[in-house]
């Protein structure tokens, strides 16, 4: 999958893709603005990080491209790629139970911590790119 070499854009059809795991530098964009929200994003080989209006809301370890992120209230979904196997972060409700399915399978049912964050890994060494969608339960 092509990495977005603007580092973070609106698609056409209204979902962000953002992400350059290619730089070996640090690059980020900050303010940008989608549906009157404003998103920072760093980006490098080594960490992917996007936050909305100031707050967290993904990170993978390493870096990572993402495409076709869309946020509602009971889903989050999107496709990952990068060079390797990822640890991915996001924010979503604190204490909730979500059932988190990945290329079609569904992988079981995590629960957030009390600040909301959820981490799974993404197996992406031998296919380079995995679709991931969490649905609250």
């Amino acid at each position: 999958m092509e990495v977005v070499k603007e580092l973070i854009k609106t698609e056409a059809n209204g979902t962000l893709s953002f992400g350059d795991y290619t730089l070996m530098k640090k690059a980020k964009v900050e303010r940008f603005e989608h549906e009157g929200d404003f998103y920072k994003i760093k980006t490098f080989a080594g960490i992917t990080k996007l936050e909305k209006n100031g707050m967290f809301v993904y990170e993978s370890l390493p870096g990572t491209t993402v495409r076709c992120f869309k946020q509602l209230d009971q889903e989050l979904s999107f496709l990952v790629s990068g060079k390797g196997d990822a640890q991915l972060t996001v924010e979503l409700e604190a204490d909730i139970d979500y059932l988190v399915n990945i290329n079609g399978t569904d992988v079981g049912i995590m629960k957030t911590n009390l600040s909301g964050k959820l981490s799974i890994s993404a197996e992406l060494e031998e296919t380079g790119s995995v679709d991931v969608v969490i649905r609250k339960m």
